[in-house]
């Protein structure tokens, strides 16, 4: 296993998906996250496999699937990532909200951690910015 894992748009979708099912449902089925990703069952499974391989989920064959606590950590930046575009497209340019969520479910895939970090300042400062106006 490399220090530095390269995650597909996909892969990272399937922790985001199954930190979701996890949070709300405890744990994770094979059936829940083809629905929640609107695929075939039958294509989850090579995707489980490769997320067990690297050692990011708890994956058998027909039971339950759960992150591990380094692919948990993953799915939750990623999460985070979602929520902090979701938020800007919808309070800073006007987005309709389907559409942002659509949107930044795009652009978390892309953004690298330095800029995502540089993001999060700016969004920071215009939060500061816009508490000094109520004032």
């Amino acid at each position: 296993m490399t220090k530095s894992l390269d995650l597909s748009e996909s892969l990272e979708d399937y922790l985001e998906t199954i930190l979701h099912l996890q949070t709300t449902n405890t744990v994770a089925r094979s059936k829940d996250i083809a629905e929640r990703l609107d695929i075939k069952r039958g294509s989850v499974t090579g995707m489980l496999k490769k997320l067990a391989a690297q050692e990011l989920i708890n994956y058998e064959p027909y039971g339950y699937v759960t992150l591990t606590a380094k692919g948990e950590k993953i799915a939750k930046e990623i999460e985070k990532r979602h929520i902090m575009l979701k938020d800007f497209l919808i309070r800073f340019i006007g987005v309709e909200e389907q559409k942002a969520d659509d949107t930044a479910c795009r652009m978390e895939h892309a953004m690298d951690t330095s800029t995502f970090k540089k993001f999060q300042a700016f969004i920071q400062s215009m939060d500061d910015c816009r508490h000094r106006e109520d004032n």
